[in-house]
Parts: C-alpha cells; structure tokens; sequence
C-alpha cells in the first residue's frame, strides 16, 4: 500500500512522504559547488553555516561534521569564497535540508583574478571605462552623497577633511555593508538613491581598506553597471592599491583614500581665498598699468603742436589759403591772357573772311527790292530798283533796259 499514489481516502503519513523525498535527494549523489560563506558557526565540534552564490540571491545550509573539519588543513570563516564537495542529506525529524560537506577548498586566487579579468574585458568592450562617458566633478558640490559603512573609520575621515577644506559643505549618507553578502545589494541601491536625489552634487563610495576577498564586492557587475548609469559624478575611494577593484575603473574618479576623495571632492577655502586675492591683486596692477599708460598717452597728445597752441592751426591753414589765392589768381590771368590772345585771332579772321572787308577792297554788293542780291543780269529787268552797297553807305540805283553790264552801270554812279 506505500507506493499507491495518496489521496483523500488513503493519504501518506508523513514520515512516508518524509523518507520518500529523503530517498529522492540522496540518489542525487555528491556535487562541486562554489559560493561565499555568509554563515559559519561551530558547535559540539560540528561546523553548521549557509553558502550563498556569488551572482544570485540563492542559498543554502551545510554541515561539516567534525570528523571532515579535522582533515580541513585552511581556517574558514565568513565572507570567504570557497568550492565545495557536498551531498544534499534530508534530516526527516527536522524537515530541513542541509548540504552535507565532505570537502572544502578556498577559491584559488588565480581561478578569482581570471574571471575578475574576464569581467573586465567585457566591460571595457563596451565602452564602460573610456575616458569619453566620464562626468566631470563639480567645482563646489553643495552636497555630497557618501555611500559607507556606519560608524566607520571611511565616513569619520571623509566628512572631517571635508568640512575642514569647505565648513560649509553638507553630506546626505547612506549607509551599506561594505562586505558579505549584504554588500552588493546595499551599495547598489544605496547609489542609485543617492542618484536620484536632486540636492546630491556628487556620490562618494568610500571604504577603508581591506584584503583582496573582502573587496570582491566592488568589482560585482550589479555595482559596477548601477555606478556606469548613474548620472551624478561617483568618485571610488575604496582605499585598496594593488589589486584594486574594478569600480575604480567604472567611476567617474578614483581617490586613493577616502580623505583623498574629501581633498579632491571639496576644494580648500583657505587656497581658494588665497586665489581670490592674487587675482584681485593682479587685476589691481593690471588696471593701474592700463591707466598709468592712457595718462601718457594723453599726455603726450596734449604737448603736440596741434593742441598745444590753438593759433597754430589758423596760420597754417591761413598761409594755405594765401597760397591757394594767388595760385588761383595767377591762374586766372593765364586763362584771361590766352582767352583774350583767341579774341584777337579770331577777330582778325573774321575781319577778313567778312563782306565788310570785301566791300573795303572797293566791291559793292547789289540788291533787289525783296533784299536779295543780285547776282545776274537776268534778275533786273529795266526800271528795277537796285540797292548799292559800298565800304561806307549805300547808294539806290535803277536798272535800265539791260543792254550795259552792271560794272558799267555802277562806274557810271
């Protein structure tokens, strides 16, 4: 009757369905896995603790009987990364499931820095640690988000050096595990609230220090691509220098230190005041070197002729004008000179080309009574009335019947 299927008539006892999956589990067998330990207590020589993964929130409990930690020849203990030999063990009287260890290895930290490396590449490729999406930092945040640990040394030392350098400088802090398996949760969302808060300037993720394995954390891809989208300038001040993570890479600005990122997040009050009065300083000589030049330039414009001596433009311009004048007179007379020379020329061509010149030679000029002249003798009939003209008057004639020729008319007036 065990392996008819239950129903509502015949159910299964528990301790049937308990063996049953016990059965189920243990034909599973033995299993590498690997994960970081975020529990590990010992009691009655027993190790009970619980592996968590290392990219998904996912765990499980395991034992180490006694008998197995005696041949474990490393020291273990919270937040380390380890691989390990275990077969999943049903304990019926419990109900629980537990992984039973039968081997347990730390991570090498050649098989960590390889993939660390694999990480790496695949970020860089695409374009999360070029110079070119880096922000730069605010000269003076009026506010400054610090992502640490509570209490800590990294907080005392990141607000301290701050308001030392700027008194007036605020912080709005959020605090997270900086290790265990709480870490990257915590600081990923720590940073992206303090991303979207308006009054944040500037994110500082400061920790103090610390072994290689405990700040596996901050080269976590969750970390390191909500610091690639956050918006607001995140300085790294995770204080590790060999082997340093990859969020120093991803950030916006690495600090060596967390009062390394106080220093080179807040400018000094006293320099900057220092600055303020050498450039007042320099502005001042500068000013009064312009001035001091302007006052010589005017100086030696007010001592040239022009300015010195109001009379000295009007006797120039006086002796111009006097030259002009008789220039222009001078001129003048050349023009009315030979003008007048042209009169003379033509006057005497005129004289010569006109009748009255011709009539001074002793010719007359004969005319008809409608004033024409006469020019044969075919135009005076007999008893035409003639008009002679002679050098000085006229003199009035009549045609006869024609048979004499007019020179021997006029020779015989």
């Amino acid at each position: 009757m065990q392996d008819a299927p239950p129903t509502v008539e015949t159910p299964w006892p528990v301790a049937l369905l308990a063996n049953k999956i016990r059965g189920y589990i243990e034909r599973l067998g033995t299993a590498w896995v690997e994960g970081e330990i975020t529990q590990w207590g010992v009691s009655g020589g027993n190790v009970y603790g619980k592996l968590k993964d290392l990219t998904e929130d996912a765990t499980v409990g395991f034992t180490v009987w006694s008998s197995v930690k005696a041949r474990l020849t490393d020291e273990f203990k919270q937040g380390d990364r380890v691989i390990a030999l275990v077969k999943p063990n049903y304990w019926i009287k419990g109900g629980t499931l537990t992984m039973q260890v039968f081997e347990l290895r730390h991570v090498g930290l050649g098989d960590m820095l390889e993939r660390l490396e694999r990480l790496r590449k695949q970020l860089a490729g695409e374009g999360l640690f070029d110079a070119s999406r880096k922000v730069p930092l605010p000269f003076l945040p009026h506010c400054i988000g610090l992502v640490t640990g509570k209490d800590s040394d990294a907080e005392k030392d990141v607000i301290r050096n701050a308001q030392l350098r700027w008194p007036a400088v605020n912080f709005r802090i959020a605090y997270a595990a900086m290790q265990g398996d709480r870490m990257v949760n915590e600081v990923t969302a720590a940073i992206q609230a303090l991303d979207a808060d308006p009054e944040v300037d500037v994110i500082i993720v400061a920790r103090g220090g610390g072994d290689f394995q405990n700040l596996l954390g901050f080269s976590d891809e969750k970390v390191l691509r909500a610091a690639a989208a956050c918006a607001t300038p995140l300085v790294s001040a995770i204080g590790h220098e060999a082997d340093r993570p990859l969020l120093d890479d991803v950030a916006d600005l690495r600090a060596s230190t967390p009062t390394d990122a106080a220093k080179r997040v807040v400018p000094d009050v006293s320099d900057e005041l220092n600055r303020v009065q050498q450039s007042r300083a320099r502005i001042s000589t500068r000013l009064t070197g312009i001035i001091a030049t302007e006052i010589d330039r005017i100086g030696q414009l007010r001592s040239r002729p022009v300015l010195s001596s109001r009379e000295w433009i009007i006797d120039s311009r006086a002796e111009d004008l006097t030259r002009y004048v008789a220039r222009g007179t001078e001129l003048v007379d050349r023009v009315v000179e030979r003008a007048g020379a042209a009169i003379v020329d033509l006057r005497s061509r005129l004289r010569a080309l006109s009748p009255q010149g011709t009539l001074d030679r002793g010719y007359a000029i004969v005319q008809l009574p409608d004033g024409h002249v006469l020019r044969r003798p075919d135009q005076a009939p007999a008893a035409t009335k003639l008009l002679i003209t002679l050098a000085d008057g006229t003199v009035p004639a009549t045609a006869d019947d024609g048979t004499a020729d007019t020179a021997d008319l006029i020779a015989s007036k």
